[in-house]
């Protein structure tokens, strides 16, 4: 039984020690994806995207004001078309507002 507690330590000790490696070698050059995700979130922030996010909540507003009867699927499409422009014009907004994006806010 003792055995098992050793190994137990040993393999603890092991993780450990790989971890603090793994946190001590996150400074340096980017990771590969982190050009093509700045790509993105520029062009999720610009005022292309808030002029298409705008047109986008008055359309899905307007079909679900004046839609009639809608099916069930439509009205979640319509919903979800929604909530994807009000997150893209949300994001545009608040960096209109504080000249920063949405993103850093979270950690106020």
């Amino acid at each position: 039984m003792k055995k098992f507690q050793h190994y137990r330590l040993a393999a603890l000790g092991l993780f450990l020690a790989a971890a603090s490696r793994a946190s001590a070698s996150t400074g340096g050059a980017g990771l590969p994806w982190e050009g093509a995700l700045s790509k993105i979130q520029k062009s999720l922030s610009g005022p292309v995207a808030m002029s298409i996010s705008l047109i986008a909540i008055f359309v899905a507003g307007g079909m679900l004001i004046f839609g009639g009867e809608l099916g069930d699927f439509a009205r979640k499409v319509i919903m979800l078309v929604l909530v994807l422009a009000l997150l893209v014009a949300g994001n545009s907004f608040v960096e209109l507002l504080f000249t920063t994006g949405g993103a850093l806010l979270g950690g106020l």
